[in-house]
């Protein structure tokens, strides 16, 4: 009888240890909306002509520390010759201005200052920290007749916040370096041909607030996955 009590016990306490720890999730999948601007011979300003734009994204969680994220995002770029000072040699009467649409797909690995999580799936985990992240993507622009598709260079920071088990806040910027002076529609109007990888090309900013969900919890006994 004192070993049923005993071993009655014991499963009740193991259950009750396995009720309040939250399982940790390897996938998130969410959407994100924002602001976005362009920066190049048209716009020399990181808040000027600011757009909106939208993402949706999908999140492979490697640890409390690292992650892999795919997004795919959609927005407007913006600019007017009459916003920079320089006189180009291509200038006339009619000051040149574009708005073209831009569709922009990214895969990035983020790097956590501080592990992240509830604190119950992984020992020490927070729920708010800030993090890095920088990868490498695809553009592609459209707008009145021009049509460019380019890699481009993202880099960013960023803060994120656990809600709840499943759900995720943060909040992103981020500097996309294209390898095209043509997301504006115009190369190189000082009408001088430059070299290098990032010399006399266009960029553009993003902010954004986002939302996920996750999902996908982690097989605890199979150890298969770095901490």
């Amino acid at each position: 009888m004192q070993r049923a009590m005993l071993l009655l016990i014991m499963l009740a306490t193991m259950l009750g240890m396995k009720a309040q720890t939250d399982d940790e999730y390897l996938m998130e999948v969410g959407g994100g909306l924002g602001i976005m601007g362009y920066l190049g011979d048209y716009n020399n300003m990181l808040t000027r002509d600011l757009q909106p734009m939208m993402t949706v994204f999908v999140r492979r969680n490697l640890n409390a520390y690292m992650a892999l994220r795919l997004d795919a995002s959609i927005g407007t770029l913006k600019g007017n010759e009459r916003d920079v000072r320089t006189i180009y040699p291509s200038s006339s009467a009619s000051p040149y201005h574009f708005s073209n649409k831009l569709t922009d797909v990214c895969l990035m690995y983020e790097y956590n200052f501080w592990p992240y999580g509830t604190g119950k799936d992984y020992y020490g985990a927070k729920r708010l920290t800030p993090f890095l992240f920088v990868g490498v993507g695809g553009t592609y622009a459209s707008g009145d007749g021009t049509n460019v598709f380019t890699a481009n260079i993202p880099i960013g920071v960023g803060l994120k916040y656990k809600i709840g088990t499943r759900v995720n806040a943060g909040i992103a910027w981020a500097m996309h370096f294209a390898m095209s002076d043509k997301l504006d529609g115009r190369k190189d109007p000082y009408g001088i041909t430059s070299s290098g990888i990032f010399k006399n090309k266009d960029c553009y900013s993003a902010l954004q607030l986002t939302l996920s969900y996750s999902f996908m919890p982690k097989c605890t006994t199979c150890n298969k996955d770095i901490k």
